[in-house]
């Protein structure tokens, strides 16, 4: 297997695992690469420094899974509020006012809000970057 770090023209950087490299090209060529993000099938691999063994073995120290999924709860949460706190919510028009912005019909700023599946996908076909909102972490009860 071998494994390369891939990037879309919408600069969203994720990996993928090939039995070799001539099945990369070959997935490609066919059209079956897409970006996870915002399914743009313009892939292409990033430089890579290349994986070399060394002679001393060294210990991989791992987070408990329990430990990385509240780490990355937590990450998300940061993100999250961070987009709430400095980002305008333009609820159900997402889509029109980010057209518009990108376009220069409305001031450039930070927006979230919500669309539709296919508003989103129209938007990114159009170059229009977006995102999904982190999901809101789940309310901690007091159990006594």
């Amino acid at each position: 297997m071998i494994r390369y770090a891939l990037t879309c023209d919408h600069a969203h950087e994720f990996e993928g695992w090939f039995g070799s490299s001539g099945d990369y090209d070959d997935q490609l060529a066919r059209g079956l690469l897409e970006c996870p993000v915002c399914a743009s099938k313009a892939v292409r691999k990033q430089i890579m420094a290349p994986a070399v063994s060394g002679t001393k073995k060294t210990a991989r120290v791992e987070a408990p899974e329990g430990q990385t999924q509240a780490m990355m709860m937590e990450a998300l949460s940061q993100v999250r509020a961070y987009v709430e706190e400095n980002f305008d919510d333009v609820g159900d028009a997402f889509a029109r006012e980010a057209r518009a912005i990108h376009e220069g019909r409305s001031e450039q700023r930070g927006i979230y809000g919500q669309a539709s599946q296919k508003d989103v996908r129209e938007l990114v076909q159009d170059g229009i970057p977006v995102a999904p909102m982190p999901p809101e972490a789940p309310k901690k009860t007091d159990v006594n």
